[in-house]
């Protein structure tokens, strides 16, 4: 009795711990979708700053963008939907 205890206690634990997003917990209260930013205006502006966007997806709330910077460096960055300012650190 002991050891199925003990294996569904493990089998919950194991399902609890998996179910976490692997970007985080981290969240962006940016309101409803309607108001926000287009990406392409993002993708402009990274542009702009010399960046070659890869990809822009949704995370959280926010823009989750993989580029390449002015330098040439590998970039993830994250980016506010609203304002589309960095995250502050």
């Amino acid at each position: 009795m002991k050891t199925r205890i003990h294996f569904v206690l493990a089998a919950m634990a194991f399902s609890v711990c998996t179910s976490v997003p692997a970007t985080g917990l981290a969240t962006c209260d940016s309101g409803p979708k309607s108001g926000w930013q287009p990406v392409a205006k993002l993708e402009t502006q990274l542009s702009e700053r010399g960046w070659t966007v890869r990809r822009v997806k949704e995370d959280g709330g926010r823009y989750e963008v993989y580029a390449l910077d002015d330098k040439g460096q590998r970039v993830e960055a994250y980016f506010h939907s609203v304002t589309l300012a960095p995250p502050e650190t």
